[in-house]
């Protein structure tokens, strides 16, 4: 059990999001950085929608009431166990009375604790993310606050070393570059902007505003004109999906988008790449590139590649654990 000393707002209990209610008009929910999300849950041999906290931006304090494994994976916010600095990808074990410290975040912008089995939070519609619209979902469809107390799901500890273990993460910037890179498909009404502002959209970098949430991301940079005269009848939309409101400055659906919308939309990132704006920050510079649907699929293999590699790794490190004791 670990209880919430101070916490920044909007922290939520979420997993890997509510799928099939889109004609229901309830939208998906679930981690705005699924890769840090799923790594947090395979050092613990969760699975990988088990729940976890979600906290964006930082400071944030936690006092452990029994003892017990723990994950944190995400931004790198110069995190502490009592007076023991942690990796950004560290899972080890707490004690009663020890202290989890979130310090400021140096880059990045989400951070994500996991406990045995996820965090115990009833399952809602087919999922324990929490669905801030609706209130309901997550830890009592709220945000948490000060005095909350999280437990684990399952009682079973992980194999882990005395010291904890630690992993790499992907980085979020290449080493090549100043912006965040994220690769999309083009979408239904990508054709009906003018030719300099696709030529714009696929080469211009956007600034992530102040004007940015779960629901999606206000980008700010060459104002895109749209060739086509009329308004658009309001129609489906998901996460991932860049719309292009009069004013010309791109949104991007996130999280928890709407699963409808008028604006006419230019771009479609794909999903493996999503979580690079989980963890984008106002002030960020994003710059889309275009692939096709040969692409698109490319990444999803690489993605689940990815996992599978980290899941083999983590699978050998507890045999080998296993072997010492």
């Amino acid at each position: 059990m670990i209880e919430v000393v101070s916490i920044p707002p909007l922290a939520t209990v979420q997993d890997l999001g509510r799928d099939g209610y889109w004609p229901q008009g309830l939208g998906r929910a679930g981690a705005m950085d699924p890769l840090s999300h799923k790594i947090a849950n395979m050092m613990l041999g969760n699975e990988i929608d088990a729940a976890t906290l979600e906290i964006p931006m930082t400071p944030a304090r936690f006092t452990f009431k029994k003892e017990t494994a723990f994950a944190v994976v995400g931004a790198p916010c110069n995190a502490r166990l009592n007076d023991t600095a942690l990796p950004r990808a560290f899972a080890g074990f707490a004690h009663p009375g020890d202290r989890l410290e979130l310090g400021a975040m140096t880059s990045g912008a989400r951070v994500y604790i996991a406990l045995p089995g996820g965090i115990d939070v009833p399952v809602v519609l087919g999922s324990r993310s929490t669905q801030l619209r609706e209130t309901f979902g997550g830890y009592h469809g709220r945000v948490l606050a000060s005095g909350d107390q999280l437990r684990a799901e399952s009682t079973a500890q992980p194999l882990l070393p005395h010291g904890g273990l630690s992993l790499a993460l992907p980085p979020l910037v290449a080493s090549e570059s100043t912006d965040i890179v994220v690769r999309a498909l083009p979408s239904a009404e990508h054709d009906h902007f003018t030719p300099s502002a696709i030529a714009a959209f696929w080469s211009e970098p956007y600034s992530v505003t102040n004007l940015s949430n779960r629901q999606g991301y206000r980008l700010e940079g060459p104002i895109l004109e749209n060739a086509s005269e009329g308004e658009l009848r309001s129609h489906g939309i998901v996460p991932g999906i860049v719309q292009v409101p009069r004013g010309g400055q791109p949104i991007v659906q996130l999280s928890d988008s709407a699963t409808m919308g008028g604006y006419p939309k230019i771009a479609a990132v794909i999903e493996q790449d999503l979580w690079k704006f989980g963890q984008a920050r106002p002030g960020d510079s994003v710059r889309f590139e275009m692939i096709d649907l040969s692409a698109a699929a490319k990444a999803a293999s690489e993605e689940a590649e990815l996992i599978e590699e980290y899941r083999r790794d983590l699978g050998r490190f507890a045999l080998q654990i296993a072997g010492w004791s």
